[in-house]
């Protein structure tokens, strides 16, 4: 079965999420990518070690799909094969920041010298154009700088979220954007920059926060994981584990009410509607935390199920790999890497398409795995590709 982006060459330039996730959500769509990491093997690769050469968890999953070369782009030979990449690609890849893409010839001027109809999908911290564009970054500030962290925890403790949302969130915008622009060339032959940061994603999804507090300046400040703008929403001890009730609109409210045994709350003007139960959150959840305090997480979510109420189980990791749901689902694609033990359970693309579905099926290459066969693609023969390995260039 054919696949959207197949024949398109994506070289991966990227490093640990936003870049390289941006790339396997394109991989699975049918695109070739090309991951070219350090001689020595890129940071990101040994996050989180789980085979014997110390590849990381991390790497299996933006790894998938993908063809792995090494390649040192900053020697001159290094720059010679990057042209000829450059020359045979689609789409370039890189969240590094700007000054740093210049010095590895990435930049869109450099590449579009090389290949006209190029697209470049930058994804910095920050973007351009403004004091910030040089910095580094990870996750962690999108969430600090964007209100994320302040919103978080409680006012004594900013927390930053375990997962890195706004890395995921960079690099599905970009797909989009990526995707966008390949749709364009289609039809003009013109190639063009993409531009992401994780600080445009940050602000992005704390904009309905922002403009509150633009607009009527309500000085929010954090109340662990209840919401402020509606309820009951927060998470409830049980008698053997904990769970989240999560109610937005008066329909839910009228049958929690009724759960409850509180008929005269429907006319308490305390909740009379979203914006009032999240200004009155913490009276509602001391009454649901007493009544899931007196049952086990199942009793409570069976309860709020036949209420349909949303709730769910706060599960660990392990409970999530044994669930039911993913298990029926079959969510992950298990696939084998040479030194590990186990298959990794790598999470298949989430979303589907019903005609052209994208898929996960190749596992993350090891260190340097393809590159003879890629710069034999490029012209290179077993002899020139043994000096240059000797010259540390690939």
């Amino acid at each position: 079965m054919s696949k959207v982006l197949e024949g398109i060459r994506v070289l991966d330039f990227g490093r640990y999420i936003a870049g390289p996730f941006c790339a396997s959500l394109l991989s699975d769509m049918g695109a070739e990518v090309i991951r070219i990491e350090k001689v020595q093997g890129s940071e990101d690769r040994f996050l989180s070690p789980v085979s014997d050469a110390g590849d990381g968890a991390l790497f299996m999953q933006m790894g998938r799909n993908k063809l792995g070369m090494t390649l040192n782009p900053m020697k001159p030979d290094g720059r010679e094969i990057v042209r000829k990449l450059v020359a045979s690609a689609d789409v370039v890849v890189a969240n590094l920041p700007p000054d740093t893409l210049q010095a590895m010839g990435l930049d869109y001027d450099s590449l579009k010298a090389v290949k006209p109809d190029i697209i470049l999908t930058m994804i910095s911290a920050f973007g351009t154009g403004g004091p910030y564009s040089n910095r580094v970054g990870f996750d962690g500030l999108g969430q600090a700088m964007s209100g994320a962290m302040y919103m978080s925890g409680t006012p004594d403790q900013p927390v930053k979220s375990y997962a890195p949302f706004i890395d995921f969130g960079t690099a599905s915008l970009s797909a989009v954007g990526t995707m966008a622009a390949l749709l364009e060339r289609q039809k003009t032959g013109r190639g063009q920059v993409v531009e992401a940061s994780l600080f445009n994603t940050a602000l992005t999804m704390m904009n309905g926060t922002l403009i509150e507090q633009a607009m009527i300046a309500p000085d929010r400040v954090a109340t662990l994981n209840r919401s402020q703008t509606s309820g009951p929403a927060d998470t409830y001890r049980t008698r053997d584990g904990w769970v989240l009730v999560q109610s937005v609109g008066g329909p839910l409210f009228e049958r929690w009410v009724e759960l409850m045994g509180e008929p005269h709350w429907l006319e308490d003007p305390r909740f009379k509607d979203d914006i009032s139960r999240g200004n009155n959150g913490e009276v509602i959840s001391e009454r649901l935390a007493a009544w899931c305090a007196e049952r086990t997480s199942a009793e409570v979510l069976e309860t709020m199920e036949k209420a349909r109420i949303p709730a769910g189980p706060v599960m660990s990791p392990q409970q999530v790999l044994d669930d039911p749901h993913v298990a029926a689902r079959q969510m992950f694609e298990k696939l084998s890497y040479p030194g590990a033990d186990k298959p990794a359970p790598v999470m298949k693309t989430p979303f589907s398409l019903s005609a052209t579905p994208p898929s996960v099926e190749r596992r993350a290459p090891t260190l340097g795995e393809h590159t003879d066969q890629i710069m034999a693609s490029l012209g290179y023969d077993a002899a020139q590709i043994d000096e240059l390995r000797g010259k540390r260039v690939i």
